[in-house]
């Protein structure tokens, strides 16, 4: 039988390359097979107009879109995440692999705190470096640094054309149309939302998994198993802790497809939460909670997997 690599005492001169490699191949296999989930997710947010477009449940969505639209809906709109995945995760695993090492996260022992900051760390870097003309969009504070540009107008496009009878069936008619009828700001509606959901997400989701991974990997092997089930945990962790606010940034996303006056003016994430509140009460900040759940543990869990196996391979 052959030796398991312990991969934690491999050099770490040769780390940044290696980790922001196998990131961005975990980035896209995650984001690829679990897309159809997401499609589903975005569809539960949204407050639909037309009784065709409300569903009861996960299965209850898959089956009334699979019949009524083709399986091919559920998979509208995945070039868009595609083009992102790739770079967006290698620049962010290769930053929460530098900062986790800089900070000394390493060096043994429960460090929680390091692990939240390297995470944080590697949502805004991997956000910053994404934006290909930096400097141009707004800045919540002058501590934050701006987030993606090309990152975010792929989210909103790929919202766009997952919701019910979406009229767009390719990226670029998607972008073309949605600039023209909305402008530019229909791309950046939810930047406060995305940027306050992002951070604590990842930060939730890296020192969950670190400490989950500890606690059934003391040795630091290449352990698939244990690997797949601390990436699980928490990403169904980091995903319900956030949905409230997944469900303002989806409302944001999406106001240009609604047919209500009210979610089409809808002018950013305090008024979303107003229109949320007013509509559904507190159950309202936990739609598709569920999909989204369901999303996140398993491709949480096939992007760590990938991660730590890619990250072995290449050392190899």
């Amino acid at each position: 039988m052959a030796e398991e690599v312990d991969y934690e005492t491999l050099p770490s001169n040769a780390g940044l390359g290696v980790n922001m490699i196998a990131g961005a191949m975990a980035g896209i296999t995650e984001h690829a097979v679990m897309f159809p989930i997401d499609s589903i997710k975005t569809r539960m947010q949204v407050f639909a107009t037309t009784p065709a477009a409300v569903y009861t449940g996960i299965g209850n969505a898959f089956t009334r879109i699979s019949s009524t639209e083709g399986m091919r809906a559920l998979w509208r709109g995945v070039s868009s995440v595609i083009l992102g995945a790739g770079p967006a995760h290698a620049v962010h695993f290769g930053t929460y692999e530098f900062v986790k090492d800089f900070a000394g996260g390493r060096a043994g022992g429960n460090q929680p705190l390091t692990t939240a900051v390297a995470g944080a760390a590697a949502t805004i870097a991997s956000d910053a470096l994404m934006n290909p003309f930096d400097g141009e969009l707004p800045v919540i504070s002058t501590a934050v640094v701006p987030i993606g540009r090309l990152s975010i107008i792929l989210t909103v496009i790929k919202q766009r054309m997952q919701v019910h009878q979406s009229e767009f069936r390719s990226v670029f008619t998607a972008m073309r149309v949605v600039y023209r009828n909305e402008g530019l700001a229909a791309f950046y509606v939810s930047y406060p939302t995305t940027l306050m959901m992002s951070v604590p997400f990842t930060a939730a989701q890296f020192t969950v998994y670190e400490q989950v991974k500890r606690l059934l990997n003391p040795r630091g092997e290449y352990s698939p198993s244990s690997h797949v089930i601390a990436g699980a945990l928490a990403g169904g962790v980091a995903a319900g802790v956030t949905t409230p606010l997944d469900v303002a940034k989806t409302l944001l996303q999406t106001r240009g497809t609604s047919k209500d006056t009210e979610l089409r003016r809808v002018r950013g994430m305090w008024d979303a939460f107003r229109i949320v509140w007013m509509r559904d009460g507190i159950k309202g900040f936990f739609r598709g909670m569920s999909p989204r759940m369901l999303m996140h543990m398993p491709s949480n869990a096939l992007c760590w997997l990938s991660y730590e196996f890619f990250k072995v391979a290449i050392r190899e």
